[in-house]
């Protein structure tokens, strides 16, 4: 398998057939079977987002999506990270972000971005200038944090 992935950010309605199923497969297996959390990964917000993704030879093996200031917080976020199970010890989680990062300056023209993060990930977020602005919370039963950017 090649080490470089292809990314790529598409708004709902240009993702094909293929891709959204891709991306939901992905969300799936990681956030409620590797996870084991049952809770409704499609939320309505979908349509809202531009979808930020990575391929090696056309398979999604890393995913997030980027929504604008006011269509899920305040500011801009970054939601559903997840890079494949197989793929993690590649680091391309750091190298989504900065796709995310830079998508949201691009398509949003803003730096301040929110996310709710997972607990164990506040290190990987901090990484890329996140900082926590929340108390511990949960939210389908994980503890998150929000934290914030820019």
């Amino acid at each position: 398998m090649s080490e470089t992935l292809k990314w790529k950010i598409k708004r709902f309605n240009e993702l094909s057939l293929n891709e959204l199923y891709s991306c939901l497969n992905l969300r799936s297996q990681v956030f409620v079977v590797e996870q084991n959390c049952v809770y409704q990964d499609i939320d309505g917000k979908d349509q809202k987002a531009l979808h930020l993704f990575g391929e090696i030879e056309n398979e999604i093996v890393a995913y997030a999506r980027l929504f604008n200031a006011g269509d899920y917080f305040e500011n801009a976020s970054i939601g559903r990270v997840v890079v494949h199970s197989d793929c993690r010890s590649r680091k391309w989680g750091h190298e989504m972000m900065q796709h995310a990062i830079a998508g949201i300056e691009k398509k949003f023209k803003t730096k301040s971005i929110t996310i709710s993060a997972q607990l164990y990930l506040k290190r990987f977020y901090e990484s890329h200038d996140f900082v926590q602005t929340s108390e511990m919370y949960l939210e389908d039963d994980i503890p998150h944090i929000e934290m914030k950017r820019g």
